[in-house]
């Protein structure tokens, strides 16, 4: 038992040591520019990162536009379709009225024919 006792001791010693060196290490001055180093570039990927995404939604807005665009045009291209179908309905209409009136202005007679 006193072999397992000594071993644990050690395990210890070595990890407090190596905790030590590792932050006086992390705590140097050159870890301290290679973590300026690596924030600098993880910065100026940001701001490309950005670039790109704001020229996604640009484009994705202007393609937005132009399909409520179209889809504006085409609802009233039928719209104009209805519009026009309507009118001559109401033309037809017109004309089978004007066909049952007779031409001298009196109402016929209802047996005879108009």
């Amino acid at each position: 038992m006193d072999i397992f006792k000594y071993k644990k001791l050690g395990i210890f010693a070595g990890g407090a040591l190596f905790g030590t060196a590792g932050l006086k290490l992390l705590g140097s001055n050159d870890a301290k520019k290679v973590y300026t180093h690596c924030t600098a570039a993880v910065l100026r990927a940001k701001d490309c990162v950005m670039k790109v995404v704001t020229t996604i939604q640009e484009n994705a807005e202007d393609v937005l536009a132009e399909a409520k665009q179209i889809n504006e045009e085409r609802a009233a291209k039928e719209a104009a379709k209805r519009n026009a179908g309507m009118e001559e309905e109401n033309f037809c209409e017109a004309c089978e009225e004007q066909e049952e009136v007779p031409v001298s202005g009196e109402p016929a007679a209802e047996g005879s024919p108009a």
